[in-house]
C-alpha cells in the first residue's frame, strides 16, 4: 500500500496524487484519507482527541448523507463556520464576541391581484 501524500506542512500535500487517486482508485482514496486523518487525531493533545473523533464522525456522517458531493462541502463548510462564529466557537474562545444571527424578518403578506380581462 502506498503512503498517503500528506506529511505535517501544508505545502508538502499533493492535491495532484490525492485527486489522481480520487479518480482511478476510490477505495485506496477512501482507505488512505481515512488513515491520515487518524494519524492526525492521533498526533493531537491527548485532550482534543475525543473533540476531533467527534468533529470527523460529524464529517462522515453529513459526507455520507449528503446527496451530492457538493451539498457535502455546503454544508460541511457551514459547520466549519459554526465552530468559529457559533457560541463557544474559536472567535469567543480568542477573546472576541460571536457575532449574532440577523433577527428573524416580518413576513409580509400579499393579496393577490385578480387580473381584469
Amino acid at each position: 500500500m502506498n503512503k498517503p501524500a500528506c506529511r505535517k506542512s501544508p505545502a508538502s500535500f499533493d492535491f495532484d496524487h490525492w485527486s489522481r487517486l480520487a479518480r482511478t482508485d476510490p477505495e485506496a482514496f477512501e482507505r488512505q484519507r481515512a488513515a491520515l486523518i487518524e494519524r492526525a487525531i492521533a498526533e493531537a493533545p491527548p485532550e482534543l482527541r475525543d473533540r476531533l473523533r467527534r468533529l470527523q464522525w460529524k464529517v462522515d456522517q453529513i459526507r455520507r448523507t449528503a446527496p451530492t458531493p457538493m451539498a457535502a462541502l455546503v454544508r460541511i463548510y457551514r459547520l466549519m463556520w459554526e465552530r468559529v462564529e457559533g457560541h463557544g466557537g474559536l472567535i469567543q474562545a480568542l477573546g472576541g464576541t460571536p457575532t449574532q444571527p440577523a433577527p428573524a424578518g416580518e413576513v409580509v403578506p400579499f393579496r393577490l391581484r385578480r387580473e381584469s380581462r
